[in-house]
């Protein structure tokens, strides 16, 4: 297979599960699957992390994803 079609796989693969993030978070159904409210609270998440407290947003998020991952493995 030639290196772009390797490469436009890879990317489609991880947009699709970027987008399965979504789906799990509960978003689509929580926004009634309304693409710019969505794409506002996007906007508002990176604002954050433009700014001061970057680091403890991520720390926070990181943590809380994490949690979030295990309880989903141990069947919680």
């Amino acid at each position: 297979m030639r290196d772009w079609a390797v490469a436009r796989r890879e990317r489609t693969r991880h947009l699709i599960e970027l987008g399965g993030l979504i789906v799990k978070a509960g978003l689509v159904d929580l926004t009634d699957d309304d693409r710019a409210t969505l794409y506002g609270a996007f906007l508002t998440v990176a604002d954050r992390l433009r700014g001061e407290e970057r680091a403890n947003a991520l720390a926070l998020w990181k943590r809380k994803g994490k949690r979030a991952f295990e309880a989903e493995r141990d069947g919680g």
